[in-house]
């Protein structure tokens, strides 16, 4: 991740850059950022976070974290990719009820009486939970007590203005201007 800060306080701005990576590493999401631009104004105060995402998050369904086979009446489901596994059982649980939704293992679940067709195209994964995952981990950069928040999101790019006054439409402003200038080096 290529991350850049710019603010007026040198000791702030590296402290900031140090957050940024560790937070974001700490919740997953680092590998999924490819550039990100911290803009600290301490003075007014402003932080503003921009992140561009490597793609746009999309929705995942259960045939991409999991094979599927039909044995009989059954279905067995063996997950693949472990960072689904909650959400693939809870879908199960939903759409056919705990009685029916066997986990004979951490990533083997049979599915009593259930359509392979079926269970292959359930989403278990949007892409604006995604963004919303992303948008969060940068809330959780942001100081404490900083209330007065302005997200935009498009596409594969994310910007946060955060101030504790009151978020004035100038501050509105010089967020939306480092998004698109975000924009343009995405090439979007």
């Amino acid at each position: 991740m290529d991350l850049e800060v710019k603010g007026t306080d040198v000791y702030g701005d590296e402290a900031y850059k140090v957050l940024f990576e560790s937070t974001m590493s700490d919740v997953g999401k680092a590998a999924s950022i490819e550039r990100a631009r911290i803009y600290l104004d301490p003075s007014t105060p402003l932080f503003v976070f921009t992140v561009i995402l490597k793609g746009e998050p999309e929705s995942k369904i259960i045939s991409d974290a999991a094979s599927l086979r039909t044995e009989g009446k059954d279905v067995f489901v063996s997950i693949s990719d472990e960072n689904y596994a909650p959400e693939i059982l809870s879908a199960l649980w939903q759409k056919y009820g705990r009685d029916r939704v066997d986990q004979q293992t951490r990533f083997d679940v049979v599915v009593q009486g259930g359509n392979a067709d079926d269970i292959s195209g359930i989403e278990i994964a949007s892409g604006e939970d995604a963004k919303k995952e992303i948008i969060g981990a940068l809330w959780r950069v942001i100081p404490e007590g900083i209330k007065a928040r302005h997200n935009i999101s498009e596409g594969k790019i994310i910007t946060i203005a955060a101030t504790e006054e009151i978020m004035t439409q100038e501050l509105k402003d010089t967020a939306t201007k480092l998004h698109n200038e975000a924009k343009g080096d995405a090439g979007v």
